[in-house]
């Protein structure tokens, strides 16, 4: 069971983040009992004694605690379990806050947040975007984030505040119109019109906001779109009552009249939306994400920090930065394409796993990751001291080369966690896929940082992991470090016989990193009720260092299957 202690210092670290502030016992206490906490205020100064103790908290007088950096840091990790479900009930509450009224243009918004350098490229940039009103509103807000802070070559640190797409779900809200938030994720865009989601990230069951995984450089093209009407731009995706949309039709006309659109398409009854399925009676609503303009700022290689839904804002206090003339056109009638979910694709190949142990003969699931043949030899090497180093971090130790369609890349095959799950199933334990992760190396204990749910997801979440760069596979050579890992889980009845199998599967050269105990914590991430969770190191670890070495590769994860005896090692 969680640690209920543990639990509600992470809810004080988490009052004094938000507040920014210096806080008293009394104040946090209010602040508690409206989250279910009923702590009196002794019990409170109980709490932050271990907090300062632990140099997460510093008192300042009689006044009260600030959080630390170091606190501020522990709380980006927090307890893992706690995070995943807060990350959606961060949404729900903005959305509650959402107040803004269409008909006067009065009440508050939810904005992302961005951080940059002032300096006139990124804003050119960001104009010509918001210009094609390929976002949810031009209105925005700056602010300097340090007016002392002056850089002599590019100028001030500001803050740019932009209207968030959970906007509107809370203006929905209160038209009397239920709305549920369902994905983030990227639209490909052709010639002016949106085609279809091609990724998507369920918003419940991740650390991470599901547009925040679309983030990276080359994951979107929005400035290419702002100007020739093709590429790939971030939205997301949320189900109304069919009953609702006459009104909610309405109601997004009344939206644009105050500067707010976004919308890419609101469906039929039970129609799918942009390649996304809706069920009977509901109705898919896609909208623009409001960070669009930002991600083409990062595409044009600008340093830009996005944080999304990050707060509550009035929007009178935000101002036109352009007028919008919106560039998008009425999506096209839906195709038959639709959107692949990783685990329709891992199920097919976890069925037709059929390696034997002892003869290490049979199919295995691969992962396919390609460099250019002038870094090959860089890259095997590297591959080569994950390998000899911390074998224990890689799913196994088979990898092999393979030939590109393009002669001028080259493919290394390694072997992918869901092989496990494929071993697993063949010998009658059930086994559930449940998240990809960042699992953190600590000399005492290790611990997940990162959980995305791989059911909701369209692509491996190391991938994004891997994109984002937050891995430090390098380090944990030396000891510490960051690697993915991955989190299934079987009946606890099954535990004996999984241990049994597990055993023999690491003496042929998997990785297993740890098998749990039923209903424990197992590195800090939660497992249901009467299940044991098995935690593996992801088959991408080496891949990941590659990277970490700034050498390109094009990442597939959950790519094919091949016969281990094809395979070499290392």
């Amino acid at each position: 069971m969680p640690d209920e202690t543990d639990r509600k210092m992470i809810e004080i670290l988490r009052i004094l983040a938000d507040q920014n502030k210096v806080l008293g016992a009394k104040t946090i206490a209010e602040e508690l009992k409206r989250k279910g906490y009923n702590l009196g205020e002794r019990a409170v100064r109980y709490h932050m004694r271990i907090l300062d103790e632990k140099g997460f908290t510093e008192r300042i007088g009689y006044a009260g605690r600030e959080i630390t950096e170091k606190g501020l840091k522990e709380l980006e990790k927090g307890l893992i379990y706690d995070q995943v479900d807060f990350a959606f009930s961060k949404f729900e509450g903005r959305i509650y806050q959402t107040s803004l009224n269409p008909r006067n243009g009065e009440g508050a918004v939810i904005v992302n947040t961005s951080g940059f350098i002032y300096d006139e490229k990124v804003i050119r940039i960001i104009k010509e975007v918001f210009k094609k009103g390929i976002a949810v509103s031009p209105y925005v807000k700056f602010s300097d984030i340090n007016q002392e802070n002056e850089n002599a070559s590019n100028g001030k640190e500001v803050r740019l505040d932009t209207i968030c797409g959970t906007t509107i779900d809370g203006m929905l809200l209160n038209e009397g119109i239920p709305v549920i938030p369902q994905y983030g994720g990227l639209v490909d865009v052709e010639e002016y019109v949106p085609t279809r989601f091609t990724e998507l990230i369920s918003y419940k069951k991740t650390s991470m906001t599901p547009l925040e995984a679309f983030t990276a450089k080359g994951m979107t093209s929005v400035l290419n779109v702002a100007r020739e009407g093709t590429g790939t731009i971030p939205a997301n995706f949320r189900i109304i009552p069919a009953a609702a949309r006459k009104k909610a039709v309405s109601f997004f006309g009344e939206l644009q009249k105050i500067g707010i659109s976004g919308l890419l398409k609101i469906g039929e009854s039970g129609e799918s939306v942009l390649g996304v399925p809706v069920e009977d009676d509901m109705v898919g609503v896609a909208i623009t994400g409001g960070i669009a303009p930002l991600c083409a700022a990062k595409e044009a290689g600008c340093s830009v920090d996005i944080k999304l839904a990050e707060n509550i804002m009035e929007f009178k206090d935000m101002e036109r930065i352009i007028a919008a003339k919106p560039v998008l056109k009425t999506s096209a009638p839906e195709t038959s394409k639709k959107v692949k979910f990783l685990l329709s694709k891992a199920w097919n190949l976890i069925y037709n796993v059929d390696v034997d142990i002892e003869s290490q003969k049979g199919n295995v699931i691969v992962n396919v990751s390609y460099v250019n043949n002038d870094d090959l030899d860089d890259a095997l090497e590297i591959v080569n001291d994950v390998f000899s180093s911390r074998p224990e971090y890689c799913t196994s130790k088979f990898y092999k080369t393979l030939p590109h369609i393009d002669e001028k890349k080259t493919g290394i095959a390694t072997v992918c966690s869901f092989t496990v799950d494929g071993i697993l199933t063949k010998n009658d334990i059930l086994t559930t896929p449940r998240y990809g992760g960042v699992l953190e190396i600590e000399e005492k204990n290790p611990r997940f940082v990162e959980l995305t749910a791989y059911s909701g997801s369209s692509l491996d979440p190391h991938e994004i992991y891997i994109s984002k760069n937050m891995t430090s596979v390098l380090d944990t050579l030396n000891g510490t470090g960051r690697i993915l890992a991955s989190l299934r889980e079987i009946p606890y009845l099954a535990r004996p016989d999984a241990v049994d199998l597990l055993e023999k599967i690491e003496e042929t050269g998997f990785s297993i990193l740890k098998i749990g105990e039923p209903s424990e914590l197992i590195y800090n991430a939660k497992i249901e009720r009467y299940h044991v969770g098995i935690v593996t190191p992801g088959g991408l670890n080496p891949i990941a260092a590659i990277m970490e070495e700034e050498i390109p590769v094009e990442v597939k994860a959950v790519e094919t299957l091949m016969n281990l005896e094809d395979m070499e090692e290392f």
